[in-house]
């Protein structure tokens, strides 16, 4: 008598790649389509859309470094979403609490890895500012590792809570 296998959460690793095909699509249409360093507003005084690019990682960190920085960043993230990936398999399917926002950090970081690979680079261009006090511009990609990043720290907290109540 064999035990079949608890189903795993890698299912969704689709909406993995539902994030990496919107990231590169709407990167393709910045590359075709906007000038490079020209503000074009989308909501005057809070949003324009901005083509400009990144050689580090969250508000330019590193991005000087000489180049040495791409193949770290690009480990990094293909580390990360490794280590996600392994524990998504460990998940059970219907824990979206924790399937989710794994599978948003893994399509983000891989969206921002093809960049840096295709273009030595990745390409920003969604920029936010009140006034003369503009947020570092960035992309799906980069949205979709904040969102992730901060669903596993609330679901990690409540989660944690919870379990210390019971």
């Amino acid at each position: 008598m064999s035990k079949h296998p608890k189903p795993n959460a890698l299912i969704w690793l689709i909406l993995s790649v539902v994030v990496i095909a919107l990231d590169q699509w709407s990167k393709a249409w910045v590359l075709r389509d906007l000038p490079e360093y020209t503000a074009i507003p989308v909501i005057e005084g809070f949003w324009n859309w901005y083509r400009t690019y990144n050689t580090g990682a969250a508000f330019s960190f590193l991005s000087d470094a000489g180049g040495w920085q791409i193949w770290f960043f690009t480990g990094l993230a293909v580390g990360i979403s490794g280590l996600l990936t392994f524990w998504l398999s460990r998940a059970a399917r219907g824990d979206w609490r924790q399937a989710l926002p794994y599978s948003l950090v893994v399509g983000g970081a891989l969206g921002n890895v093809i960049d840096r690979l295709m273009h030595g680079h990745v390409i920003d261009f969604i920029q936010w500012h009140w006034r003369d006090h503009y947020w570092p511009a960035f992309n799906l990609a980069d949205s979709a590792i904040v969102a992730g990043a901060v669903g596993i720290a609330l679901f990690g907290l409540f989660d944690g809570k919870r379990s210390k109540k019971a």
